[in-house]
């Protein structure tokens, strides 16, 4: 049983992790980008704006802050909306950003010569991208992730075991990769057309939609760890915490995977040839 939360109410707001391996790892991938960034635009300074590197560093930023920053206390010990909103920060809205930042040819200089050119070459490693990168495939590990994490047992032992939630983590990021990959980033792997992109957001939104409404519609609450908590952060019942939590992603996925829709339609209209208009023979 999860004992009463360690950290006291008046005390969340100053409760920054600060982990060193998320500081160090986050500092070390933004000198990997900035690097290929100005590797880009000596060569090509159009396919290198200094947007990119807002969106990049933006990124990195909100997946920082969704492990370090005081959401990751709450997320743990008191709200599950608060543990849903961490969730979606870092497999959508933190990854979106930085696939938009390295999509195209940046990729290819994100990291050193001497690095990626043996990277390039290991054949295990293009075969294992290449399977991930099968739209079944990618779909079916991001289901698959996304259920199992919310199976009240799995939920919880991540909660209670901090390496168990790393791993919860590191997972929700990387199936996030996959599949925005995929509607982002189409020119690294070739997949999917646009309307198949299309066909793609749609899946993800509804599959999506589907659990936020299991969230938002339950009758009682899943997740013990949240009920046996006395302190009540914004008087939240766990009832009205946890269909909080459904809203959360319900709302998230209209802005990002919504967005996304719209985006790929207008470019599928852009793409439609135009037709020409053949006058009527005058009488």
């Amino acid at each position: 049983m999860q004992p009463v939360a360690a950290t006291p109410p008046d005390e969340l707001w100053t409760a920054w992790s600060l982990d060193p391996l998320a500081l160090v790892l986050s500092v070390a991938t933004v000198g990997f980008f900035l690097h290929g960034w100005r590797r880009l635009r000596r060569r090509r300074p159009e396919l290198a704006p200094w947007s990119r590197v807002g969106l990049f560093v933006a990124g990195i930023v909100i997946v920082v802050l969704a492990v370090v920053s005081p959401l990751d206390a709450i997320a743990e010990e008191y709200l599950q909306s608060a543990h849903m909103l961490q969730h979606v920060l870092l497999a959508d809205l933190g990854i979106v950003l930085v696939l938009l930042a390295v999509r195209g040819p940046l990729t290819v200089f994100f990291l050193p010569r001497d690095v990626l050119a043996p990277l390039a070459r290991w054949l295990p490693l293009r075969r294992a991208l290449s399977f991930l990168l099968r739209p079944g495939i990618a779909f079916a590990l991001w289901l698959g992730v996304l259920v199992a994490w919310h199976v009240p047992a799995a939920y919880e032992a991540a909660l209670e075991q901090p390496l168990l939630h790393r791993l919860e983590h590191v997972s929700f990021v990387a199936v996030g990769a996959l599949v925005w990959t995929l509607l982002v980033d189409p020119t690294r792997h070739g997949r999917l057309t646009l309307p198949q992109r299309i066909g793609f957001a749609v899946l993800l939104f509804w599959a999506g939609q589907l659990l936020s409404y299991v969230l938002l519609f339950g009758f009682e609450p899943y997740y013990g760890v949240y009920e046996r908590e006395p302190e009540r952060l914004l008087g939240l019942s766990p009832l009205g915490d946890q269909r909080l939590a459904g809203l959360v992603m319900m709302v998230e996925q209209l802005l990002t995977l919504g967005i996304a829709i719209v985006v790929l339609l207008r470019a599928a209209r852009r793409a439609q040839p135009v037709r020409p208009v053949t006058p009527e023979p005058l009488a």
